[in-house]
């Protein structure tokens, strides 16, 4: 069974379309790229099958079932800014996690930061912006979900930071999940990616493996990605 499909999906906000009649299907095991400009409908659809948005029409799948209480247990969702309590320690957002999720691995979570040199006492608020984005990646990357849901986790920081992001991600999903990560930071993040989904105007402009762009074109995902959104 797909972990994630869209049938007709369609989000409008008042006359505007920001999905339209979005058809795709993603499997178990897969590292996915959601890639487009901004605008394109990368944040409404990652909202859509987190539950946050409702669709205009059609209808979005996680694991069979349309968003509830019930696939959230099984989804782990990356915002596109921070979502952590700035008053609480970095070890009492573990206990946050912990308190919320049935699949949270503390002792992956507590490794993970321990490897970042991370105070655990240290408050968020006093973090750096790119400690906090650790931080907060780490706490999402400790579920044992089935589906992870990563809206710009590379958006913003340094390349130093981009890579131990990268690394925290490929070393910590369950590989009989899938991993859709939203970004438009082509060349950081091809060399992780199984397939890629171009979202162009809220519509799926190509979905196709890396292997198979690369054998048809000839051209890198991001060589593609620059041609097919050139201005």
């Amino acid at each position: 069974m797909n972990i994630l499909e869209c049938k007709a999906l369609t989000k409008r906000y008042g006359g505007k379309s920001a999905l339209e009649g979005v058809d795709l299907a993603i499997e178990p095991g897969r590292i996915v790229g959601l890639l487009g400009p901004n605008g394109s409908g990368k944040t409404t659809l990652i909202k859509l099958a987190n539950g946050l948005l409702t669709p205009t029409s059609g209808e979005i799948l996680i694991d069979g079932k349309a968003p509830s209480p019930e696939t959230k247990s099984i989804v782990s969702y990356l915002p596109d800014r921070n979502a952590l309590p700035d008053w609480m320690t970095a070890a009492q957002t573990v206990d946050y996690y912990a308190d919320f999720y049935a699949d949270f691995r503390r002792d992956a979570a507590q490794e993970m930061i321990q490897r970042l040199g991370l105070d655990v006492s240290a408050r968020v608020k006093t973090l750096s912006k790119g400690t906090r984005e650790k931080l907060q990646l780490i706490l999402v990357m400790s579920r044992a979900a089935k589906l992870y849901l990563l809206d710009e986790p590379i958006g913003g920081v340094d390349p130093a930071t981009r890579d131990y992001i990268l690394r925290t991600i490929i070393g910590n999903y369950n590989e009989d999940a899938s991993v859709v990560l939203s970004t438009h930071l082509i060349a950081d993040v091809e060399q992780v990616l199984d397939e890629v989904i171009f979202l162009q105007n809220g519509r799926v402009e190509r979905h196709a493996s890396v292997d198979a762009i690369r054998g048809e074109t000839g051209k890198s995902v991001d060589e593609l990605f620059r041609e097919v959104f050139k201005c």
